[in-house]
């Protein structure tokens, strides 16, 4: 995830050295995901932090390319959930991002006030499940294989850093010829279960023990911290759901700088990519 951010701060120095048609953009929200921990699709319920920064280059009127780093948090809770109360497990874990994406202008940018859009792309992100257990000890997920991954039938450890399909839409609003303002909603669809360590089935507690220690067994199934007779679930019984892959989002608030041309004062690029009057009516000087 270094080369990738490193990379693209060598080529936001590129493109504004040698572009003038570069935006930069900056982005403040929430963050949430859709799992086996948080069964709703959207919601506002258990959110974090989101916080992204990025650039885009001005193809035409209407198709915009951009790339960014997202760097966010997200949490969920069984005590949350009356459904799942009884499994009692929770988790949290930090996203960092970093993506390519086109975005369509459905009306365009130019001569415009208010520019809604769509986009779509692709994305690599790093993830790493974690939780405490009841001495507030942090313990990271993923080596603790608590589904049996690495040595249970055929489960195989996760990848914490993995590709995703970024897609979403906004809308912007100019506050002057260079700097708009916006909302913008961003789903991303993920090609993992285990975005919250939680996929499948429970794993013979005997093996689990054995292969990964009494502290994978104490938190494959936390039932017993609230119900002192709760006991481990039968092997193979459902721990949650592999056909529903994970899913997180963002939504939040967007703010765009235009890097204008030299000696322009503000506006926009006519179709032959020549300075043209502000869209906002303001006189040049």
């Amino acid at each position: 995830m270094r080369k990738i951010f490193l990379l693209f701060a060598f080529a936001a120095i590129a493109a504004i050295s040698f572009s003038q048609k570069v935006s930069l953009n900056l982005f403040l929200g929430t963050s949430n995901y859709e799992g086996d921990l948080q069964a709703n699709f959207f919601t506002f319920t258990q959110p974090g932090l989101a916080l992204g920064g990025g650039l885009s280059y001005q193809l035409s009127d209407k198709i915009f390319i951009r790339g960014g780093v997202t760097f966010a948090k997200i949490e969920a809770d069984d005590k949350k959930n009356p459904k799942v109360y009884f499994r009692n497990l929770n988790f949290k874990s930090s996203i960092q991002e970093f993506h390519v994406a086109a975005e369509y202008y459905l009306f365009g940018t130019e001569d415009v006030k208010l520019s809604p859009y769509v986009f779509a792309g692709v994305a690599v992100y790093h993830f790493n499940p974690y939780t405490k257990d009841t001495s507030g000890t942090t313990y990271f997920l993923q080596p603790l294989s608590t589904e049996g991954q690495g040595f249970y039938l055929d489960r195989k450890p996760y990848s914490l850093t993995q590709f995703a399909i970024p897609f979403g839409g906004g809308i912007k609003y100019a506050l002057s010829d260079n700097i708009k303002i916006g909302v913008e909603v961003g789903l991303r669809k993920l090609f993992t279960d285990y975005l919250d360590d939680v996929s499948t089935t429970y794993v013979d507690p005997n093996l689990l023990l054995t292969n990964r220690g009494p502290k994978a067994l104490e938190l494959a199934f936390r039932g017993a911290e609230i119900d002192k007779t709760a006991t481990y679930p039968v092997v193979l019984t459902k721990r949650g759901e592999p056909k529903n892959k994970d899913w997180y989002y963002f939504t939040g608030i967007t703010l765009s700088y235009r890097f204008p041309a030299k000696g322009e004062s503000g506006g926009g690029w006519d179709k032959s990519g020549g300075r043209k009057k502000s869209r906002l009516g303001c006189p040049r000087s």
